[in-house]
């Protein structure tokens, strides 16, 4: 079966350059170049530079940071400076230059990076462009569903045998490096992408192919960036990377289908009305200190994944520690109550007042010791779990320090 990727990405290598008339590029290949081997400098100046940065398919600017990431990924320190300085004249920013290299320090090594920062000053100072600083924006938020399945993927495959490198991962480089606002997301996964082809790690690829995509990279851009890594990588490693894209945007159409099928199936579904205190249950003895009662819950169907329930708390009652993938709300209805994070204050809510919790956040919550409380609590499941159950709050948790107004 032909894919988007094997028939973008495979002809767009076999016919560049085709056409190309001879001797109407300006050249851009030094004269040594043509003195040693001139079907190199006739490949440079009227194929790579006279036709493939001239594919509409990729913006120069992308080029660039594509460019400039397979020559960091691959220690190419003598055609780093020529790039930055391409780099520039395409709209990329020096702050951007910076934060690409400390980027891919983390994914091709700090040698790397430190070389190549010290190529990038050599062109900032012959530009006269002044000393980059740390940037002031806000943190860059990411999809906290996505971000709790990459967690569970690290702590499940890497932490048995290197839980400092799980740390890291989990801490600092999507903790922190990612949140960075110097580069776009999508510009981040574009440069990842580029050094993980460059240095030959395919297996790498399909995360942050997908990332990318998810951040706004298009098919057919995704498909030249393999393209103009034939000639900064090698077609041998542009070459490895097309299978690995094709099962990528083949998985990618085959979730759209499914999605697009729910979406048919859930336009022809009925309005679903649960009535006020139906269903009411006692909250399991497991889960629950006291008599509380769960009523009207309710679940949507695929592709939505919110769910809840109205909760009424007697004084004092109050759940067990536990944990949300996706986080929760609480939307106070009547009373007086606490909310807890392990480790932080017990703070007090009242009618009208709404409590987030943050996904993965170890809490509890529930009445206050001499007055009941009612909230509706929602919160979204992933794969299928909305909540994870632990440890029962003791009384002494319970009491803690706080006082209530």
């Amino acid at each position: 079966m032909k894919t988007i990727a094997t028939t973008i990405a495979l002809s767009a290598l076999a016919t560049t350059g085709v056409g190309a008339e001879e001797n109407r590029r300006t050249r851009v290949a030094p004269a040594a170049v043509y003195d040693v081997a001139p079907g190199l400098g006739h490949f440079t100046d009227d194929v790579l530079f006279g036709d493939v940065w001239r594919r509409p398919q990729l913006a120069a600017r992308d080029r660039s940071l594509v460019t400039v990431a397979a020559l960091v990924a691959t220690g190419k320190s003598a055609q780093i400076g020529s790039h930055v300085g391409r780099a520039l004249d395409n709209g990329v920013e020096p702050r951007e230059i910076g934060e690409l290299i400390t980027h891919l320090a983390f994914y091709t090594g700090w040698p790397n990076a430190i070389s190549a920062a010290t190529e990038a000053k050599t062109v900032f100072e012959a530009r006269n462009i002044a000393p980059v600083g740390e940037s002031d924006a806000a943190r860059i938020e990411h999809d906290a569903g996505a971000e709790a399945a990459r967690r569970r993927t690290v702590d499940a495959t890497v932490a048995p045998t290197a839980p400092a490198l799980a740390a890291l991962t989990n801490d600092v480089l999507f903790g922190d490096l990612w949140q960075r606002p110097d580069l776009r997301p999508r510009d981040r996964s574009l440069v990842t992408m580029a050094a993980l082809i460059a240095i030959g790690q395919p297996e790498q690829l399909p995360f942050h192919a997908n990332r990318a995509m998810d951040n706004g990279l298009t098919e057919t851009e995704a498909a030249e960036v393999l393209t103009h890594l034939g000639f900064y990588a090698g077609w041998p490693r542009a070459m490895s990377a097309v299978p690995v894209l094709e099962r990528v945007l083949a998985t990618r159409h085959e979730k759209k289908a499914e999605a697009m099928s729910e979406r048919s199936e859930s336009e022809n579904a009925d309005i679903t009305l649960t009535r006020a205190g139906s269903a009411a249950t006692g909250g399991p003895e497991a889960y629950f200190t006291g008599n509380v009662e769960i009523s009207t819950p309710y679940k949507s169907t695929a592709p939505a994944r919110i769910g809840g329930a109205t909760v009424s708390f007697p004084a004092g009652t109050r759940t067990a520690w536990h944990t949300h993938p996706l986080g929760q709300t609480l939307y106070i209805v009547s009373g007086k109550g606490w909310v807890q994070k392990e480790g932080g204050p017990r703070e007090a809510f009242g009618p009208g007042d709404v409590v987030w919790i943050p996904p993965l956040v170890k809490h509890w919550h529930g009445a206050a010791v001499d007055t009941p409380m009612v909230h509706f609590a929602v919160a979204e499941a992933l794969d299928g779990s909305a909540v994870t159950w632990l440890d029962k709050v003791t009384d002494a948790q319970y009491a803690g320090d706080a006082t209530v107004d």
